[in-house]
């Protein structure tokens, strides 16, 4: 479906007056309330009250953006917004960035200054002598403690190398597809962007296979002191990311498929590439620095 008419470019579009960020408020509040009584113990009400707020914020994001869609389809936006978004969409990836940044920071500091310092080095010789005289300091390491036990790693040139081979290749399924967008070729479009999805969710697969395996087989858990916390953050946190671009990367297929973007004017389908790619480099980090070094 092409955009109903070109918009005013001397005037920016303010939409009315919308219901959705007092609603997500109160489903982000309840969400919260839930999670964190249900971790504490609080009582049984904690789990429900959970998974009644996600379902409430589910229920908002798609009320929203699909109000962002007809907006866009009806053709208010003009190059104004489409900057606006440009900037809000770089701005957020940045915000990512700096959300991994902090994480691998976590991973780096416990491997190449708390490791040292515990086994001896530099200002920790007295720590070492006085507490841990037995602690070796090698990574992987759960601490001189041994918090959660023996435990073993997930070799780096299995499914983690499987994983990393599809995200590299829905990484040019997507950019094939924004080509073909562009080009105006709907059929190469449909099938490419298509392929992205599929090869997101095999990567979900493949990565909950590897949790099973590492929980039931490894002992390798979140309790498997800082090396199983900082592996579990970042994959996790990172499956979560891949989760939510697959999502994405959907939601935008069923918008190709009714039309909703011209060889000019698709910027939604430009963010969730752009969101697609950031997360490829996120698995990139995590493959080299977590699975392989």
């Amino acid at each position: 479906m092409a955009q109903a008419h070109t918009p005013d470019a001397s005037h920016y579009y303010v939409p009315h007056h919308s219901r959705w960020p007092f609603l997500g408020s109160i489903a982000l509040f309840t969400t919260m309330v839930g999670i964190a009584a249900w971790f504490s113990e609080l009582g049984t009400w904690g789990k429900p009250v959970f998974f009644f707020g996600l379902a409430l914020m589910v229920g908002v994001l798609f009320g929203w953006f699909s109000d962002v869609v007809r907006e866009s389809v009806r053709g208010n936006y003009n190059k104004q917004v489409d900057t606006s978004f440009r900037m809000g969409m770089i701005w957020f990836i940045f915000s990512e960035v700096m959300f991994f940044g902090a994480f691998f920071g976590a991973l780096f500091y416990a491997r190449q200054l708390a490791m040292p310092w515990l086994g001896g080095e530099g200002d920790g010789v007295m720590t070492n002598a006085l507490l841990w005289p037995q602690f070796s300091a090698a990574w992987p390491s759960n601490g001189p403690g041994a918090i959660g036990g023996v435990y073993q790693t997930i070799p780096a040139w299995g499914l983690p190398l499987l994983n990393t081979l599809i995200l590299l290749t829905s990484g040019m399924t997507v950019t094939i597809a924004h080509h073909a967008l562009k080009a105006g070729h709907r059929k190469q479009l449909l099938v490419f962007l298509g392929l992205t999805v599929l090869l997101g969710s095999l990567f979900l697969f493949f990565q909950a296979e590897e949790y099973i395996h590492a929980y039931k087989e490894l002992n390798l858990t979140l309790g498997s002191g800082i090396y199983g916390s900082t592996f579990f953050m970042l994959t996790g946190f990172h499956g979560a990311h891949v989760t939510l671009g697959t999502i994405m990367l959907a939601v935008i297929w069923f918008r190709c498929l009714k039309g909703h973007f011209t060889k000019d004017q698709h910027f939604a389908f430009e963010a969730v590439a752009w969101y697609w790619h950031f997360v490829d480099v996120v698995w990139l980090g995590l493959f080299l620095f977590v699975y392989v070094l």
